[in-house]
């Protein structure tokens, strides 16, 4: 069985690979091509790719339950992947409506790189620990992830806007920001390529230090530029000469692996900047002038409108799952509704930020880039929520 999920899994990931591939061949042809008819022939098969990648996860999903014996979002690598999933399924939903192949050229390699993120980390199934072993497991993440799900799908339809408004300039805030933002993608796409890279050489290093006064072992995959706070090398594979780490993690970072993955975050960084720097030595471009001319010819208020319907149907959905939903599962597990842990405390950051991009666009009318720019940067605050406060910030959440 566990041969069969991971089949199923890489199957998924190249099924969502080539709808990528398909949905970007689509928007931009060779000159003289009749640009409809080419939108439509790659939109079908691009479509019907994501939707078999869509069968072949959900399969996936269903021999993972029966193998665990619950609903598989327990773990980063699970809740990732099935983050992957609810985003592909609401894309689809939106792409039916709308019928806007370029949206298709964006989400979909954001829901490869995600399937490649959530390999990153290990895929062993384990038993439930007591604390998640509720039917408001899968009733509180399942909901709150399909309410993410359609904020990225209002994510890359605002991001498509800004381009499309924004990418030719060369000068002024927005060009910047919008650059900046694009960069910090890069960086995304960096931390998941070096994380592949590394594992698949078998690095490996380990470290023993002390948490809450207990001796433990912290693993490493890549190379360590900071080393838990305290701790001493057990085993450290060569890498440039280095025998030690850099410097090591503050004290008051205690997750889980917290070091490890601060380790991870800073090769995500570090590479992202290295892959920047040589795409404008060698294009001579920024991101933003590059991805421009697949984009420029788009109905911009045809992207702020699905921007905003995406957010719409997702915000009542997350208020579902990620709030009300978590806090009943939190007075039945820990006998309160709130607790300021810091992961209650960042899904109530991200609902309020929804709602204030709800209100201000009703109320005050704030439509094209003001309103892109919440759109963005709503999921950048779940992206947050997903790295940083789920691997290296200590709470009641840090099973995760």
């Amino acid at each position: 069985m566990e041969r069969l999920m991971e089949n199923l899994l890489l199957c998924t990931f190249f099924l969502y690979l080539l709808s990528s591939v398909a949905f970007v061949m689509g928007i931009s042809g060779k000159k003289g091509e009749a640009p409809k008819q080419r939108e439509r022939r790659w939109g079908n098969i691009a479509v019907g790719l994501a939707i078999v990648g869509v069968v072949f996860q959900i399969a996936f999903i269903i021999t993972r339950m029966i193998v665990s014996g619950h609903f598989p979002t327990s773990n980063m690598f699970e809740f990732t992947a099935f983050l992957c999933f609810t985003i592909v399924l609401a894309f689809i939903i939106i792409f039916f409506i709308y019928r806007t192949v370029v949206l298709g050229a964006f989400v979909m390699p954001l829901a490869v790189i995600l399937l490649a993120y959530a390999s990153v980390f290990p895929r062993d199934v384990q038993p439930l620990i007591p604390a998640l072993q509720s039917h408001w497991l899968y009733i509180h993440v399942t909901v709150a992830a399909l309410g993410s799900g359609a904020f990225a799908v209002g994510f890359a339809a605002g991001l498509i806007y800004l381009v499309n408004q924004v990418g030719a300039q060369k000068k002024g805030k927005n060009a910047l920001f919008l650059e900046l933002t694009l960069v910090v993608v890069l960086m995304f796409i960096s931390f998941t390529l070096s994380s592949f890279v590394s594992s698949s050489f078998g690095y490996q290093a380990s470290f023993a230090h002390m948490v809450d006064n207990q001796p433990t072992v912290q693993e490493y995959e890549l190379p360590p530029i900071v080393g838990p706070h305290g701790g001493k090398v057990i085993q450290m594979d060569s890498f440039l000469g280095m025998k030690k780490p850099l410097f090591e993690a503050p004290a008051w970072m205690k997750g889980q692996n917290a070091a490890s993955k601060l380790n991870s975050t800073l090769w995500g960084i570090i590479v992202g900047l290295i892959l920047y720097a040589l795409i404008r030595l060698l294009v001579r471009k920024r991101l933003s002038e590059i991805l421009h001319p697949l984009v420029k010819k788009w109905n911009p208020e045809l992207l702020d409108e699905i921007s905003y319907r995406s957010i719409a149907i997702g915000f009542p959905v997350f208020t579902l799952g990620a709030l009300i939903f978590a806090m009943i599962w939190a007075h039945e597990a820990w006998g309160r509704f709130w607790g300021w842990d810091p992961k209650e405390v960042w899904a109530l950051i991200t609902w309020l930020f929804y709602s204030a991009y709800l209100h201000l666009r009703l109320s005050r009318g704030w439509h094209g880039l003001k309103s892109s720019w919440l759109a963005v940067g709503g999921f950048v605050i779940i992206m947050f929520n997903q790295i940083v406060i789920n691997l290296v910030i200590s709470g009641l959440h840090s099973y995760a």
